[in-house]
């Protein structure tokens, strides 16, 4: 599966098909696994900690790195879905809606180039 063939019900189902073979869905309630997000996310920054921002786009594309930065974004994706299917929401529809909520509150006319 690839990035442009993967849909996200597939993800959310082979994450969900990982956690009932472990009997964990049990674990799996927003409180934690928002808490698993946010020190995963935090595992993630690690890798690019104390970087200025040239280094921290070079770190992105090293061999050496690149694997474990990867690993370190799985675990957060795969947080993420459990969270979502913890909480039975469609995500799609939730990432659509903010961004027309954001389109609002940031229009392009306005916001173009500038990021506050």
């Amino acid at each position: 599966m690839a990035d442009s063939s993967a849909t996200i019900a597939q993800l959310r189902q082979a994450v969900q098909a990982f956690v009932d073979e472990r009997d964990w869905r049990k674990f799996h309630t927003p409180k934690n696994l928002a808490m698993s997000l946010a020190i995963e996310t935090a595992e993630l920054m690690e890798h690019f900690q104390w970087l200025d921002v040239g280094e921290s786009i070079d770190r992105g594309k090293d061999p050496a790195h690149r694997g474990d930065i990867a690993d370190e974004i799985a675990d957060v994706c795969c947080y993420l879905f459990s969270l979502v299917n913890a909480l039975d929401l469609d995500l799609s529809e939730a990432v659509l809606a903010k961004l027309v909520k954001n389109a609002k509150k940031y229009p392009a006319d306005k916001f173009r180039g500038r990021s506050g």
